[in-house]
């Protein structure tokens, strides 16, 4: 893959804060023209349910770059736009919606994504909070060019990162945008210079990390603690971790720790600077809790007030019928 030496005229599609990142790059660096950028629409948020710019549009309303939000990608006006806006390039980055062959062909040397894992591990959705979730020592930004296929495009660069024991999906998706920006900045430069070697992925190594939905957040409580306190940080801060309680109400956990001991899973067995409850594998410490309609507060300032009923040796209900199955790659 090589590109001509020379200014190139950028379109970027992205929306959320690890797109404006990677938009921020390619501005700061001023070796090309970003002449446009799209984006999805502004969305409620909050309880006023007021309208919410995505992070990628006030930056790029900062910079006077005209932005496109659209509803529809099969109409061909914004395959147009990209014709009569003559653009060179598009830059992709966590946009989240699918883009059209018509769209794909559109610029002069295509499209290009930057996918927040080491491809083709984790295609889809989710795939920091799958890095995450599974316990994964390592992780990455791949640039990759873009095909119909659900990020399956041959890939043209690979950084990789190392995840902390305490990863979050905010800490590593601001990681990731930092990598992720230098990822594709990098490979614009090495296309000019000397080329990039396109290296199709293999599909029989390729696993799907699909969007993670609001049932997800439940605590299975017959699972290893060590896998609930991966789910605690992996789901952070959407949709968020609960436990329903042994009085049937529900409890948002937001940090956990994994203890020692053991007992029948969903079992209270100790009260104090955490709730401990066991598990299917160890023993799952609440550190941090959020109580139905109230602030954060420490799991010990809880037991104090609305959790002073709570008593070692109750029993928390373990599986609904309607619940899911927890949310995990599944090979091509």
């Amino acid at each position: 893959m090589k590109l001509p030496d020379q200014r190139l005229r950028l379109a970027f599609f992205g929306t959320p804060d690890i797109a404006r990142t990677i938009l921020d790059a390619l501005l700061l660096a001023k070796e090309d023209d970003v002449v446009l950028v799209v984006c999805q629409p502004d969305r409620p948020k909050g309880r006023g349910k007021q309208l919410e710019m995505p992070a990628v549009k006030v930056l790029a309303n900062e910079h006077a770059i005209p932005v496109v939000q659209p509803l529809k990608m099969r109409d061909g006006v914004l395959t147009q736009r990209l014709k009569d806006d003559r653009i060179d390039l598009a830059i992709v980055a966590a946009f989240g919606r699918i883009l059209p062959q018509d769209m794909l062909d559109a610029p002069r040397f295509g499209c290009w994504n930057m996918h927040a894992s080491l491809l083709p591990k984790y295609r889809g959705a989710s795939p920091i909070q799958h890095a995450i979730l599974h316990g994964d020592a390592e992780t990455g930004a791949t640039l990759m060019q873009m095909s119909l296929g659900l990020d399956e495009g041959p890939m043209l660069l690979v950084e990789k990162i190392a995840l902390s024991p305490d990863e979050t999906t905010p800490t590593l998706s601001a990681k990731l945008g930092t990598l992720g920006a230098h990822t594709v900045l990098e490979g614009i430069r090495r296309a000019r210079k000397d080329g990039l070697t396109v290296t199709p992925q293999d599909d029989a190594r390729a696993t799907f990390a699909p969007i993670i939905d609001k049932e997800a957040g439940r605590l299975d409580l017959t699972k290893p603690a060590a896998e609930l306190e991966r789910r605690v940080r992996a789901l952070d801060p959407w949709p968020g971790t609960w436990v329903v309680l042994p009085n049937g109400e529900t409890l948002k956990v937001l940090k956990a720790e994994v203890g020692s001991g053991g007992g029948a899973p969903g079992t209270v067995l100790g009260l104090g600077k955490a709730i401990e409850v066991a598990t299917g594998d160890g023993v799952l410490r609440l550190l941090s809790v959020q109580p139905v309609g109230k602030r954060p507060m420490p799991a010990a300032d809880w037991l104090r007030g609305g959790g002073k009923d709570l008593t070692s040796g109750q029993i928390c209900p373990l599986i609904v019928d309607s619940q899911p199955a927890p949310p995990a790659p599944s090979t091509f």
